[in-house]
């Protein structure tokens, strides 16, 4: 079983956690009403997908 040798400093775990980011959620404007939302959704706003009424708002 590989063990290691020497204790892992404190800067080499830090800089290896320092790409640990979150990701910022992409949004796309509605082609109805021009309100940001997320992709392959049904817009929050005024409730269309795909170009059709799905949800009432």
């Amino acid at each position: 079983m590989a063990v290691p040798k020497r204790k892992t400093s404190r800067s080499n775990t830090r800089s290896r956690r320092a790409n640990w980011k979150a990701t910022v959620v992409q949004t796309v404007p509605c082609p109805q009403c021009r309100s940001p939302h997320l992709p392959h959704h049904a817009c929050e706003v005024c409730g269309t997908y795909n170009g059709r009424q799905v949800v009432e708002v």
